[in-house]
């Protein structure tokens, strides 16, 4: 993830299946919030929301707190100065016109950190997934019931007006972030777009329901093995690969397709803006840069807060 314009193609381009959503959304918050102090949380708010779904033991929960820690400690040194070069590359972009070419080739990039962060915290998934208990494993089985329940009421559920409607609300949503309050020529693009969108609700619902499958079968496979924890790695490094790249190639190619309408969807609403909302956005990456050069000058262990200590949660 990203900011600005690499904020809102993720917004419109998601895969949407996060077997450990969690994670990815702490490690990377700079992402999706530059704010410093939710930056510096990070690894207590990913141990919080790994737990939910895990329900580590005292064991398991020291290991992953230390491992968090570290996983963050990577992420200021090596990420956060690459972070910080893609955003002085969209601060020249946000004054002119671009086009889907243009927005298309940052996605790419966005997948990279999102593999190589992934690779960086598989070892501690592999370490703790052999020791997983029967209730654990049971635990994450509801949480994927819970989230999936979820999204069925938000997407599948009520008329197609409806879900078209909320679909533009949370398009636009996002994008005022950016850019400030839409016109309302602005906002007609984005019903166009969502209209004419190849977006598939059922056919995502069941990529979704796949990868939970997958991975309730993988941790279930390792604990009654007792698998060594670099095997473990393994597996788990297969299961990620199969969450980011779905083994089936027609839901690639399904994917790439609203990845491409993504983008176009993107280069119309940011070639729509007028001067005072690409000022705006402009001085919103400027903010981002700011924070990101900040946290990465930070010293680690000065800026971690309270919350990591082993009370705290």
């Amino acid at each position: 993830m990203s900011l600005s314009k690499l904020s809102l193609i993720a917004c419109l381009s998601t895969r949407s299946g996060r077997i450990i959503g969690a994670l990815l959304a702490a490690v990377l918050i700079a992402g999706c919030s530059a704010a410093r102090v939710g930056y510096n949380n990070a690894p207590a708010l990913a141990y919080w929301w790994l737990d939910t779904y895990f329900d580590f033991d005292g064991e398991q929960s020291l290991r992953i707190r230390a491992d968090l820690q570290a996983v963050q400690d990577w992420h200021r040194k090596e990420e956060l100065p690459l972070l910080i070069q893609t955003l002085r590359e969209l601060q020249a972009m946000a004054p002119k016109t671009v086009t889907t070419a243009q927005v298309c080739a940052v996605v790419p990039g966005l997948q990279t950190r999102m593999q190589v962060t992934l690779d960086r915290v598989a070892p501690s998934l592999g370490a703790i997934a052999p020791g997983l208990q029967a209730t654990q494993i049971d635990q994450i089985a509801r949480e994927f019931e819970k989230r999936d329940k979820k999204w069925r009421k938000e997407w599948l559920e009520g008329t197609l007006a409806e879900r078209a409607d909320r679909r533009v609300k949370q398009i636009v949503d996002r994008a005022e972030s950016l850019y400030g309050t839409l016109e309302p020529a602005q906002i007609a693009i984005v019903k166009n777009l969502v209209q004419s969108s190849s977006f598939d609700a059922p056919r995502n619902q069941r990529e979704m329901l796949r990868r939970h499958e997958d991975a309730l079968q993988v941790l279930a496979s390792l604990r009654t093995n007792k698998t060594s924890p670099a095997q473990a790695t393994t597996a788990i490094r297969g299961l990620l690969e199969r969450t980011l790249k779905a083994p089936d190639p027609a839901y690639r190619q399904y994917i790439e397709r609203l990845t491409q309408e993504s983008c176009a969807a993107t280069a119309a609403v940011h070639n729509s803006s007028s001067s005072g909302q690409r000022a705006l956005l402009l001085q919103t990456l400027q903010d981002y840069e700011g924070d990101a050069r900040a946290l990465a000058t930070q010293n680690s262990q000065a800026s971690a807060p309270r919350a990591l200590s082993s009370t705290a949660l």
